[in-house]
């Protein structure tokens, strides 16, 4: 079938029916009824080739995403499940580009005309895609900030902010220790690593709290906490090795709520799925994924738009891990 014989059965010209799949010009709401109505009578279509000639669009959405083994993907799937579905609503695929080839796959994915827009993640603080970013002829949208965004379409969770709702909900202690990230996330430099850390520790020296930053090894998590439970800290903040910690925690024979005070950087999934539900702050990786899309899709179809950074507001949860008692307000700036 082709659009010839779908005009034939809607009764309209070759014309309108490439104008409503295009969507270059208005058509009205009836008319695009009937064109699409024929159009699944038929099971008419498009051919991507034909289509991607005819309005110089692929519609493919290129992910920049490299890939660690040993790592895994696992955090990063509710970020990829989101834009493919918005991707999809608005009849684009994903092509995800996992290769370790740094600046030299943003350029080959844009170069060759493979896509209609990028998406960059995993984005470190010293991130050499960002000079490249500002050549493209297409939209590129990093989630995540590199320390030098200026010219860039950014979005991210609002870490700063999150750290400073964890840290207050922990400022009745004198000490609190911060059970982060190890080396592994560390020594990739990604970016929201310091932006986390420095509002953390702001937040801890206005409140008049001691913060010991413990960065967590994969092969040492329990050894760890332990070390922390006996030096008699009562009030932990964990953005790490969450299951393994909460564990070693019940294995020291404290409870989360009574015996010391435990905050987390976890999903609303993660932070419910213990006998004691956690307080916490959640990244919101879908809402982070969903506003970026709806944000690519408008740089799409205007073409351009001024270059800025987005947050995506943070939010605690309060639940049972943190000892009832008033919680003094951590100063923000």
């Amino acid at each position: 079938m082709t659009s010839k014989d779908v005009a034939r059965v809607a009764g309209v010209s070759q014309s309108t029916v490439s104008y409503v799949m295009s969507g270059k010009r208005p058509i009205s709401e009836r008319t695009r009824r009937i064109v699409e109505d024929a159009m699944e009578q038929l099971t008419y279509q498009p051919n991507a080739g034909a289509r991607a000639l005819a309005s110089q669009r692929t519609q493919i959405i290129a992910v920049v995403m490299p890939f660690d083994v040993a790592l895994g993907a696992t955090g990063l799937m509710a970020f990829i499940e989101e834009i493919t579905l918005a991707a999809r609503a608005r009849d684009h695929d994903v092509l995800i580009v996992t290769a370790e080839e740094g600046v030299d796959g943003l350029r080959r994915v844009a170069g060759r005309a493979l896509c209609d827009a990028v998406v960059v993640m995993e984005v470190s603080s010293d991130d050499p895609r960002a000079a490249i970013a500002r050549e493209l002829r297409v939209p590129t949208l990093f989630i995540g900030f590199p320390d030098d965004a200026e010219g860039l379409h950014c979005i991210d969770f609002d870490f700063e902010d999150g750290a400073r709702l964890l840290v207050g909900e922990l400022a009745a202690n004198a000490r609190v220790a911060a059970l982060v990230w190890g080396s592994e996330t560390v020594d990739r430099g990604l970016n929201y690593v310091p932006r986390f850390r420095a509002a953390a520790q702001a937040a801890a020296a206005a409140a008049g709290v001691a913060l010991d930053w413990v960065p967590l090894e994969r092969d040492r998590v329990e050894e760890q906490v332990r070390a922390v439970l006996a030096g008699g800290c009562e009030a932990l903040l964990v953005t790490a090795h969450l299951n393994r910690v909460v564990h070693a925690v019940q294995e020291a024979g404290l409870r989360p709520g009574t015996d010391l005070d435990l905050v987390a950087l976890a999903t609303d999934v993660e932070a419910t799925g213990f006998t004691v539900p956690l307080t916490a702050v959640s990244t919101h990786p879908r809402d982070v994924s969903r506003q970026a899309m709806t944000w690519l899709f408008d740089l799409l179809e205007q073409g351009s738009g001024p270059a800025q950074v987005q947050r995506v507001p943070a939010s605690v949860t309060r639940r049972s891990s943190v000892r009832t008692g008033p919680t003094p307000r951590v100063p923000r700036p």
